[in-house]
């Protein structure tokens, strides 16, 4: 993993571990363990706070949104971020897990619609955070021309209903809470280790098998 080649994504026929590559941009990932993540509190949660893109990754519950895409012509995966939102704490804060995607023939291209997993984290140690899943969105549904066009033709006057249909659409935002409903029982989640953060660059992975991701810093996200 010294270095990710150039590519929009690729995932071949899979094997043990699956391993996907997301739109890299050639860089290279200096592996040398003495630069590994060793800052102060407030140092870390300034340099989390923000959002990165995701350029690789080896867990099997981001691969498989590829091996569908892969598969399903009908199906499309854009780019997938992680935001961080923690500038002003020391104990933890709030990330968004960020896919968008697209159905081609009813989406615009790959940023047809936005899906959000929001969790809230905890700093467990300098190198350990833990999350806790809280609500699973799906938003910024943006339908292609072709659809716009049978909803409300140009060329005839659009009415009342034809706009608030298209309104709806470009407002709407389905959420489905997935927090723990029952008095003692924990939310989803699980433990996250920071193995590498700079001002660039984030190596992260999920404790128990859920695999390694690779994010570089990206522009600020308007969700």
């Amino acid at each position: 993993m010294d270095r990710i080649a150039s590519a929009t994504f690729s995932c071949p026929a899979f094997s043990t571990p699956r391993v996907c590559r997301i739109k890299p941009f050639g860089l290279n990932i200096n592996t040398d363990h003495r630069k590994r993540f060793s800052c102060r509190v407030n140092t870390t949660a300034a340099k989390l706070d923000g959002t990165w893109r995701l350029q690789y990754t080896s867990a099997p519950d981001v691969v498989v949104l590829f091996e569908a895409a892969s598969r399903f012509p009908f199906f499309q995966v854009g780019q997938i971020f992680q935001k961080f939102e923690c500038r002003d704490r020391s104990d933890g804060g709030i990330i968004r897990n960020v896919v968008q995607w697209s159905v081609p023939s009813l989406l615009e291209e790959q940023e047809g619609a936005t899906l959000v997993v929001t969790a809230k984290f905890d700093k467990v140690s300098s190198r350990n955070i833990y999350l806790q899943f809280e609500e699973i969105s799906v938003r910024n549904i943006n339908i292609n021309e072709q659809v716009q066009a049978l909803l409300a033709p140009a060329i005839l006057p659009r009415s009342f209903l034809n706009l608030q249909i298209l309104q709806f659409i470009r407002t709407f935002n389905a959420q489905i809470p997935v927090t723990a409903t029952s008095p003692g029982r924990r939310s989803v989640g699980g433990l996250y280790y920071l193995s590498y953060l700079d001002n660039n660059m984030l190596l992260g992975r999920s404790v128990g098998g859920g695999g390694v991701f690779v994010f570089t810093k990206s522009q600020p996200l308007e969700l």
